[in-house]
């Protein structure tokens, strides 16, 4: 949606971001460039212990207090408006974005570039 600006994300229901959301009502997305790889494989392995995956990489708290990579190329910052998790093993989250913003103009990280391969 442009009117209000909303994000959708699918999140696994048993994972511990999915509860970390639920309980601050709030989240951030940081996007990385196509040479941030090996930052991005630090985050793909679930936590055990809220905050785990941040003690080692810069950041800083957002206007929502959702964390923001110092080294992501761009960042989208949401309320949560809406948790929709009836149906599969996702959680559907919608977030109203309150702040946004781009810090270098790279090409973006995709799945494609990792040679992931993300089977849900």
């Amino acid at each position: 949606s442009f009117t209000p600006p909303l994000v959708a994300l699918g999140i696994r229901k048993d994972s511990h971001s999915l509860s970390m959301i639920q309980h601050a009502k709030v989240f951030s997305v940081n996007i990385l460039g196509k040479e941030q790889k090996p930052l991005a494989e630090h985050f793909v392995k679930p936590a055990t212990v809220i905050g785990e995956k941040l003690k080692t990489v810069a950041h800083r708290a957002g206007k929502t207090g959702a964390p923001l990579l110092d080294d992501a190329i761009a960042f989208v910052e949401c309320e949560v408006r809406e948790i929709a998790n009836e149906l599969g093993d996702h959680a559907v989250v919608i977030g109203e974005v309150v702040e946004a913003g781009v810090r270098n103009d790279v090409p973006a990280l995709t799945l494609i570039d990792t040679g992931w391969h993300y089977g849900g």
